[in-house]
């Protein structure tokens, strides 16, 4: 199931991030078959971290929680704001067919 993280840095952090860098990598590379996707959310202008989204594959939340707990960045405290939610994909679609298949479903319910 997959579970999407959005954490937004602390704006005190200061270096906190890249000190914590090359752990968080190692971190994410062991931990490469339950991740999805993810990387560093960007201010509008592009110059500046200001977070990171991971979308991880996981049976549970609870699963999910562990993997933070032990995550780099957040085990440092550089996150001031983590969220995590289950999500049904769609897009791209898993399996092929799903949004003609929902399509049909809600033309059916109207």
């Amino acid at each position: 199931m997959p579970y999407v993280i959005h954490c937004l840095d602390r704006p005190d952090a200061g270096d906190l991030r890249k000190r914590t860098r090359a752990e968080h990598l190692e971190y994410m590379i062991a931990h490469g078959d339950a991740v999805v996707f993810g990387g560093p959310l960007q201010s509008d202008d592009g110059a500046r971290v200001i977070g990171s989204l991971m979308v991880l594959s996981h049976e549970s939340r609870e699963a999910v929680e562990r993997f933070l707990d032990a995550e780099p960045y957040a085990a440092a405290g550089l996150f001031a704001q983590v969220s995590v939610s289950r999500l049904r994909q769609m897009v791209p679609e898993n399996p092929p067919g799903l949004l003609v298949a929902e399509l049909e479903r809600e033309r059916a319910a109207i």
